[in-house]
Parts: structure tokens; sequence; C-alpha cells
């Protein structure tokens, strides 16, 4: 028995065009590996697509990717994951298994009680038995399983998997505490193998009568502290239930840090400059990160145009940069140490919530709020669709007021 087990795939995610080509030949490479392999079947488990309506260039690529699996007659059991679904709940996987390329797994009825089971998908040749539960935005999807009738599956006899697109409490990583998670313990018991989804690292445990929970990381790092962290993506292989990390490198990662604090710009160019000579760039993604506090001049002193052409004269094949973190003492600014605009934004409501007079709560409200108000309309996404997605967010951050 041999499977193997995607997630977080994102395909066409990526804004900058070098980057999403990256990332669609990642997911090719992993599909070759899979038919190379000669694996039984194939798990996403979320997430295949960056928006619920993807373009049709990344359509067109993944629905050709799938196709090479059914040609050799490789199946591929899939669930939804937070990005995969639109507002009206219509998903973009209904379209390609009605076509005959995957099997949603996440699938059931309603009892008398008003609880869930789940229906087993039975693989035809290993006789594994396959469910899931689907993911939503901002781990809503904890709420069903709540409603889940666990003992179904728990008294179901034979190999199972169980597909999920969750963070789970016991299980985030550090830098991701504030993440919302469920408890492993909503999960049914007692199965072989959980494949997990939406968190993007690379990670295996087993938890008491939860063996084998795995997340086999994204298939391509999906943005700027990713390629900084985990350099490449990756998928796994498990063969009679041993399990295996597979890295997919399509270009290497070199990542370039420079503090500058009480340098100049000419010496912070020089440090960079320095760093660029160093490394070997031939055909590599380069993240540059520029942080501290210059001792005199702006940021904006600094040529950036020119660096990252030498970069480029180097034979990268994309160079992507992060100075977030610089400023300068002629700049008045409010320091702050938290390296995303989420951790921005926390820390400076926190900061003036006193002043204010806002509790506690409100400060919370307020950073969702905020989230809500900044998201933008997605690459194929609809108008109709993305007003109809900020009017679902809000209504959930409201309560349906």
């Amino acid at each position: 028995m041999k499977f193997a087990h995607l997630s977080d795939c994102h395909i066409g995610g990526w804004r900058e065009p070098k980057l999403r080509l990256a990332n669609a030949d990642s997911f090719c490479l992993a599909i070759g590996k899979c038919i190379a392999e000669r694996v039984d079947f194939v798990l996403i488990s979320g997430d295949l697509f960056d928006t619920a309506i993807p373009a049709i260039d990344s359509l067109k690529m993944a629905v050709e990717q799938l196709k090479k699996l059914k040609d050799e007659q490789i199946p591929i059991y899939i669930i939804a994951g937070s990005h995969d679904f639109s507002p009206s709940g219509r998903t973009m996987l209904d379209v390609l298994e009605q076509a005959g390329l995957a099997v949603n797994v996440a699938r059931g009825d309603e009892l008398a009680d008003g609880r869930v089971r789940l229906h087993f998908t039975i693989d035809p040749k290993t006789k594994i038995k396959i469910t899931g539960m689907i993911g939503k935005k901002g781990g809503l999807e904890s709420g069903y399983y709540h409603y889940l009738a666990k003992e179904y599956l728990e008294n179901e006899q034979g190999p199972k998997i169980f597909l999920f697109h969750s963070a789970l409490a016991e299980l985030k990583p550090k830098g991701m505490e504030k993440m919302e998670a469920m408890a492993v313990s909503l999960m049914p018991q007692g199965f072989d193998y959980y494949a997990g989804g939406h968190v993007h690292v690379v990670n295996k445990v087993s938890l008491d009568k939860y063996k084998n929970i795995v997340y086999p990381g994204p298939i391509f790092p999906n943005n700027f502290s990713e390629l900084e962290k985990l350099k490449n993506g990756s998928f796994v292989l498990v063969k009679d239930w041993q399990i295996e990390h597979v890295p997919i490198v399509v270009y290497p990662q070199v990542s370039i840090e420079v503090d500058a604090e009480q340098k100049t710009p000419s010496e912070t160019v020089s440090s960079i400059k320095e760093r660029i000579l160093k490394n070997n760039l031939k055909d590599a993604i380069v993240t540059l990160r520029v942080f501290g506090c210059l001792k005199q001049g702006r940021p904006s002193d600094i040529p950036w145009n020119d660096l990252l052409h030498d970069a480029y004269a180097k034979g990268a094949y994309c160079v992507l940069r992060n100075t977030f973190a610089l400023t300068s003492k002629e700049i008045e600014v409010i320091m702050v140490k938290e390296a995303n605009v989420e951790e921005v934004e926390s820390s400076l409501l926190k900061e003036h919530a006193s002043q204010f007079k806002l509790s506690e709560k409100d400060v919370e409200d307020s950073r969702k709020l905020m989230q809500v108000l900044s998201a933008e309309k997605k690459d194929g996404e609809r108008v109709n669709d993305f007003e109809a997605r900020f009017v679902q967010e809000c209504d959930v951050l409201f309560g349906g007021c």
C-alpha cells in the first residue's frame, strides 16, 4: 500500500508572475513524483486553489495534472479548504468531481437528532476507507465537529483515513499561537492516518488515540516569511503506514538578512552588496530582508533598484525584498517588534486602548474589523462574489446583526 498526501497547493496564489509560475511548477513536480512512485491514490487535504474561482490558466494547469493521475488510474480523494469556497458555498471541486477527476470525501447526512454522520469512500484497490471534514475561513469548521456523530466513524472496522483542514490547539507551532484552532479531541479517534491541511508546517505526531497526525506542508511557500522558513514545498509519501516527507525543489532559495542598526545608507548598501556577491544566486529565489534603525539618512536613500539589478545580474530567478522593519532616526515612527501588518495593528490597538477606554473585547473586535475591511478582490473572483464574501464576513463578525 502506498499513497501520497498533498495539501495547501494554493494554485494561482502569488501575485508575482514568476512565483505564481514556480508554484504551478511545484504542483506539476509533485504530481509527476506521485506517478513515478506508482502510488495507489492521492489525498489533497484542502486549498487546491487559492481562490474559489481560479483564473483560467490556473484551472487549466490543475486539470491537466489531475487528468494525468486519472490516466494512470490513480484516484484523487479531496476535501475543500478555507480558500476553496465561494460565499455561496460552491466550490470548484464540484466541477472537478463532476468531470471524474477527483472524489470529494467530505460527505454525509443529518441524523434525526441533528448530528451529522459522515460517509466513507472506499478505495477500490487498497480497500482503505476514507472520509473527512471541510475547512472554513477563520476556523469556523470547528462548529461542525461539535455535531459530528463520531461513534459511527470510530466503530467502523478496517484501515481508515480522516482528512481535515484545521489547526489543532495541541500542535500550534511557535509563531502561530494566535491562530484559531480546535482541540484534537473533536476529531474521531482510532483512524490509521489523519491527513491535515491549513497549517503551513511540516509535521507528524501521534497523540494518545490519534496516531499519524500529519501536516505535509504547502506544495510551495505562500509568502515571504514562508520562503525564508520553509525554503521549498513538500508533500508526504506513505508506504505501509511509514511516513516520508518529500521536498519539492523547483528553484533553490537564498535568504539574505542585513542588520542596518546604526548604519548609514551607504554602509547598508555595502553590507547588502557583500551578501549578494557572497551567495550563489544562480536560478535562485532570493529574499532580501533589511531591518534596524539607520543612524542617518532615510530608507529611500538606498538605491533598491540597483541592488535588485545586482542580484539579477548574478542569475537570480526572482528577488523579493522586505524593509518593513527598516526605519531611520530622521523619521518619527512608533517602534514595534512585530514582523507583519496584523501583529503591528494589534500592537497599536493595545497601546492606545486606554486612551479610548477600549475593553479587551473592543480591541479584538477592532482587529477583526480591520482584517475584514482590508480584504481585496482575489484573482479571478467576480465582483458579486467578492461583495457577497465581504458581507458574509461582516455578518460573522457582528453576529448576524
